[in-house]
């Protein structure tokens, strides 16, 4: 299966308990920390989620 970067390149302070928790789950907790993830459904989500929070490639 293809493979995602995800870089944080927003803050999570002053967002909701979920976004942070989704960026948690996504492995971010620190800005420009980048995490590469299989490309599924559910990543997807996750990133929609918080999409004004980080950048993806690929």
């Amino acid at each position: 299966m293809a493979k995602i970067k995800i870089t944080q390149t927003g803050s999570p302070i002053r967002r909701t308990k979920d976004q942070r928790a989704t960026l948690i789950g996504l492995g971010l907790n620190k800005l420009h920390r980048t995490r590469e993830l299989e490309d599924t459904p559910e990543v997807r989500g996750m990133i929609k989620k918080v999409h004004h929070m980080v950048s993806v490639e690929g």
